[in-house]
């Protein structure tokens, strides 16, 4: 078992709320990339989940979009990225969330061998589909880096077990059909939906895409063992509302179902 799983999955025996908040990497600059991973840990944050800038992000809302045009904007790349994150410490693990063109472009071997070099312990790709994973199963075998499996509302009911069998770190259950962003509305399956999911799987199912406030947290806690928050964490940075951000995490984490 990767180290990934280990930590959220001690998380879910416990009853903790798993809370994975997402920044986009260098959007407020490179220089800050730091201080945002340390204030996302301070308040409590169970896993960071890092975007990569991409100038054609298909499953990215507004907010996430102009948030990776700020950081193209400043000439931030997936390798500058990774050599900035050789430079940080953290306990908390790191997860990156990119689109398969940059790291095909970078280089995938390239790509596995130097991400073994920071703290980050997870991969999302979201237009990677499952059968074509194995471009990078074979060479994260021997590494400590966990690719998460998406499941998406209309992934069809009997796909789901094999999705969640053959995903580790957790799963990461999309809540709305449709592109990332802050009040979405969910249809009144979903619950039911992430129940399923989270009673096939072996790891932690954490929802995301909509997920906004303490309510969506604690509705979906009743569900999975916990959330991505991204727009919103997003949003309040780029607004330079970091006390926001520490209260609404440490708010989330606080509560035990």
């Amino acid at each position: 078992m990767k180290t990934l799983t280990k930590q959220l999955t001690k998380k879910q025996q416990a009853n903790e709320t798993i809370f994975v908040p997402y920044i986009m990497a260098g959007a407020q600059g490179l220089e800050q990339l730091a201080e945002e991973i340390q204030l996302l840990t301070d308040a409590g944050a169970s896993a960071i989940e890092l975007g990569i800038p991409f100038s054609d992000p298909v499953a990215d809302g507004p907010v996430i979009q102009a948030a990776g045009l700020r950081a193209l904007g400043k000439g931030v790349t997936l390798g500058k990225i990774i050599q900035q994150l050789k430079q940080i410490k953290t306990p908390t693990p790191l997860v990156l969330m990119t689109y398969f063109n940059p790291v095909f472009t970078y280089g995938l071997e390239k790509f596995i061998q130097e991400l073994a070099e920071t703290n980050v312990l997870g991969l999302i790709i979201p237009d990677l589909p499952y059968e074509h994973r194995e471009l990078l199963i074979p060479l994260l075998k021997n590494s400590d880096i966990s690719l998460i499996p998406l499941v998406a509302l209309t992934t069809p009911r009997e796909r789901i077990p094999e999705l969640v069998k053959a995903g580790e770190g957790f799963i990461y259950a999309v809540a709305v059909n449709g592109v990332t962003g802050a009040g979405r509305n969910y249809q009144e399956t979903l619950d039911e939906h992430l129940a399923y999911i989270q009673e096939v799987s072996d790891k932690p199912v954490l929802a995301g895409f909509g997920v906004s406030s303490k309510e969506h947290v604690e509705r979906f806690r009743k569900s999975c063992a916990g959330v991505i928050v991204g727009s919103k964490i997003v949003q309040l940075l780029s607004e330079g509302e970091k006390s926001e951000v520490t209260t609404f995490i440490e708010e989330a984490v606080s509560n035990e179902f």
